[in-house]
Parts: C-alpha cells; sequence; structure tokens
C-alpha cells in the first residue's frame, strides 16, 4: 500500500504556526500528493515521539519551542545545529534520524533577496543573545562578515554568546549601541522588541551610514516600527517573514526531493494569514 509522504510541525503550543501554508503550497506547486500537518506535543512526551517518526508516517518535522534542544540530543545534528544550540529540522538519511538549523540559511537567504550587497561590510550589529542571535552571528561568521557586534540588555548573555564564536564577535552595552552604528553595515534585530504587545526598539538609525541595511525577525506586525523608520530612510530591509520563508525552503527539500522557491504569491498567501 503506498504511504503518502508527510512531514509535520512539532511544538507545544503550535496551532499558531504558518508552516502548513507554505508547505502546502509548494506540495501543490509540484504536484507532490503529500500533507504537512501540526503536531502539538507536551516536552514530557517529546522524546516518545520522536521515537517513532517513521512508524507514524513521517519523513521528517519542523519543531519549534519548547523542543529545539531536545531534537538536537535526540537525533544526529550537523554543525549548524551544534553551534546554533538547536535543531528545528529533522530528517531521515538511510534510516538515521539527523538534524539541522535552517534559521541560518532562512536569515540569510532572507538577506541576500531582500538586501543584496549586504554582505560588503565589515561590521555588523545585532541586538539579542538568544538561539536565534546564535544562528544570526553563526550566518555572518560563515558568510565571512569580519566583526559581529553583540548587545543584549543581559550583558553577560552576549558575553557568554561572544566567548561561545571566538575573537570575530564582540560583546557590546546595551547603552553603548550607538558607538557602534556608525559603523555597522547591518543592523539585525533579534529582539523580541517591536513585537506585537512588546515594548518599542528605540535604536537611532540616523547614526548608520546611507548604504546600511536593517533586518527585524520580528513578523508580528508584518512591519516594525524599525523597518518602518528604516524604509523612511531609503535603507535595505529585510523582515521576519521573509526569513520564516526561506527557512522553509531546505526542510521541504530534505521531505519531498524538491527545491522549492520564495515568490511573491506565496508571500502574499502568509501575508493574507498574518492579517486575519
Amino acid at each position: 500500500m503506498r504511504v503518502t509522504p508527510a512531514a509535520c510541525l512539532i511544538g507545544w503550543p503550535a496551532a499558531h504556526s504558518r508552516s502548513p501554508i507554505i508547505h502546502k503550497y509548494w506540495l501543490k506547486q509540484f504536484g507532490i500528493d503529500g500533507d504537512y500537518r501540526i503536531e502539538a506535543v507536551a516536552p514530557d512526551a517529546f522524546a516518545s515521539f520522536i521515537a517513532g517518526l517513521a512508524s507514524r508516517g513521517y519523513r521528517g518535522a519542523n519543531v519549534t519551542i519548547p523542543h529545539k534542544e531536545q531534537a538536537l540530543a535526540l537525533s544526529s545534528p550537523d554543525e549548524r545545529a551544534l553551534t546554533v544550540g538547536a535543531a528545528n529540522t529533522l530528517y531521515f538519511d538511510g534510516g538515521q534520524l539527523r538534524s539541522t538549523n535552517t534559521d541560518v540559511e532562512g536569515f540569510i537567504g532572507n538577506l541576500d533577496a531582500s538586501a543584496p550587497g549586504w554582505d560588503k561590510t565589515e561590521d555588523a550589529l545585532v541586538l539579542g543573545a538568544g538561539g536565534s542571535a546564535r544562528a544570526v552571528v553563526f550566518g555572518l561568521i560563515e558568510r565571512g562578515i569580519k566583526r559581529v557586534h553583540l548587545a543584549n540588555r543581559t550583558a553577560a548573555r552576549a558575553e557568554m554568546l561572544a566567548a561561545q564564536f571566538g575573537k570575530k564577535v564582540q560583546p557590546v552595552a546595551w547603552d553603548k549601541i550607538d558607538g557602534v552604528l556608525p559603523r555597522a553595515g547591518l543592523l539585525v534585530n533579534t529582539t523580541s522588541l517591536g513585537m506585537k504587545g512588546q515594548p518599542p526598539l528605540d535604536v537611532k538609525l540616523d547614526l548608520l551610514a546611507d548604504n546600511a541595511a536593517v533586518a527585524d525577525l520580528v513578523y508580528v506586525p508584518l512591519e516594525t516600527l524599525l523597518l518602518k523608520a528604516a524604509k523612511k530612510r531609503k535603507l535595505k530591509t529585510a523582515d521576519g517573514l521573509g526569513m520564516l520563508l526561506h527557512q522553509a525552503v531546505r526542510g521541504f527539500e530534505l521531505w519531498f526531493g524538491k527545491r522549492p522557491a520564495v515568490t511573491p504569491e506565496l508571500r502574499k498567501l502568509v501575508e493574507a494569514d498574518l492579517l486575519k
């Protein structure tokens, strides 16, 4: 009997995810008779769920909060997942459960598409020191950015993350950001500041050079106040929705054998859902 190829998103909670919209769009586009589902799995049930992933008919899965660290420990991770300290994509390779972190390529792919030429700078300023910041820093170093300045409201977390990556990452006190902005060709917000229901992010964008780029990982609202201010200055921008779309590409390819593209039509589809 033929088994329909399928993947899923595992989270707790998970109902808010837009991943099914993205992957079902691509399945339809490629004419693949497959499926992508949401699986709400409590933390204490995650290990047993993962152990039975293949028997449930899944070729792999996306993993979201709070399971990314467990996913790393219960699989064979690649260098990206190990360095970032979290896995967001699981897949089978010769019967072995492997993992990666596609936030890295999602971030870089979105920058390449939205702000071409962003990587000509030698200095980037990253705000935040959580899991997303680790993925961003990894991607910037891999791309060849010489200095990544890292600022976090809790300075100790920025110092710990900087120590993990070495001399290319330099911690900066939150109240010293203004001193870095003039030489930062890229500013990245990985914090929740500016998200719906959260305080705004107060950064003096007038200190950035005219050829700088600004990226915000927040995608609710679609256009944060930070991005609105950057566009007013005619700076290149990359938003959180773009990263969400681009990070889904490799997972789909690993599960279904086709490499999809992020199209304006797909973006409009997800935008419409976000605005409901």
